[in-house]
């Protein structure tokens, strides 16, 4: 990516969910890179592991889920590399909310409706110690809501989140996820409970904030259009794996992996003309019994019998550009990045 230096490192990262039926084997071996400065996205279909990826790298995991093994690498400001799973609860606090910031799902859920906007956006200034006082918590929370373009700011900053339509949530969220200045944002679907104006709005706010600010952005969707919109480099997710990841163009103009191409028939494709969308047959593995090999395989109209065996590895195709396929992999040989 043109010379850019890595803000967040994951490797080889694996996460369960030990439940009553059984260990639900979320994340299988996840690796990837987000570059200073870049949209880097997570897509794939419901359940394919896109949001426990994004929860692992701060340590959201909830019990009964659990990060086995693995590594997140975080570039700091000061030069230090930091691995965030080994950091102590406290040491993880300085970092999460100031130097990585999240924007959640839903952004009903995410503010509390006991207190005014301005009063959560003072406190994770407060808690991070980069305001004095309440006083000069609430003048900056004030100045947020103008950056995330909220109108009449003054006015909101004093109100309750059930006062708000969804779009001003939204906008409050990402007011209380970029009140400490941050490197990192994980938007996790930050436009699904909003209608497509509102949408194209919060999403030129997000493109215009990381302009300015040099952010780094790691975007969770499905959404296709907004991927191809948003992001200059994709993951391809499927059952906790990973398998294609790219430049954004490429992946669109050259999906190789048999799951994207689906993915990508199965949705307009922006840059291509599809004259008959098409459903992927199947359903999502159950992942407390995976299947054995390339997870994609019962559903995949091309798959050998070492596809059934053995989980492939990524291989780089073309610069940047991974696939984890045996019908890939037997024609590239040796392993990617």
């Amino acid at each position: 990516m043109s010379g850019k230096k890595p803000v967040i490192v994951v490797r080889d990262l694996y996460v369960n969910f030990y439940t009553y039926a059984g260990v639900v084997k979320a994340i299988d071996g996840v690796s990837f890179d987000a570059l200073e400065g870049e949209t880097f996205c997570l897509v794939g279909e419901t359940g394919c592991g896109k949001t426990v990826t994004s929860r692992a790298i701060t340590r959201l995991i909830q019990s009964p889920g659990r990060i086995e093994r693995g590594e997140v690498l975080y570039y700091s400001r000061d030069g230090r590399v930091i691995n965030l799973l080994e950091l102590s609860d406290e040491e993880l606090r300085r970092i999460r909310g100031k130097e990585i910031a999240y924007i959640f799902q839903d952004p009903a859920a995410a503010l509390d409706p006991l207190y005014t906007i301005g009063h959560q956006i003072g406190e994770t200034m407060i808690e991070h110690k980069t305001v004095k006082d309440w006083k000069e918590a609430f003048m900056k929370a004030v100045h947020v809501l103008k950056t995330v373009l909220m109108p009449d700011p003054e006015r909101r900053v004093k109100t309750y989140p059930h006062e708000l339509s969804g779009g001003m949530k939204q906008r409050s969220v990402i007011g209380i996820g970029l009140s400490n200045q941050p490197r990192v944002i994980i938007a996790d679907e930050p436009t699904s409970y909003l209608d497509v104006t509102i949408q194209a709005q919060i999403m030129a706010l997000l493109r215009k904030l990381k302009k300015e600010r040099n952010m780094t952005i790691i975007l969770i969707t499905h959404n296709m259009g907004l991927v191809a919109e948003m992001c200059d480099r994709v993951a391809v997710m499927y059952a906790g794996n990973i398998v294609e990841l790219g430049p954004m163009r490429r992946i669109f103009e050259n999906p190789i992996h048999p799951y994207t191409r689906a993915l990508l028939r199965a949705v307009p494709n922006p840059l291509t003309k599809i004259e008959r969308l098409e459903s992927i047959p199947g359903i999502v593995p159950n992942l407390i019994e995976p299947p054995p090999g390339c997870r994609f395989h019962p559903r995949c109209p091309h798959a050998i019998e070492k596809c059934k065996k053995e989980k492939p590895p990524a291989v780089e195709v073309e610069p940047g550009h991974y696939i984890a396929c045996w019908l890939i992999s037997g024609k590239v040989g040796g392993e990617g990045g």
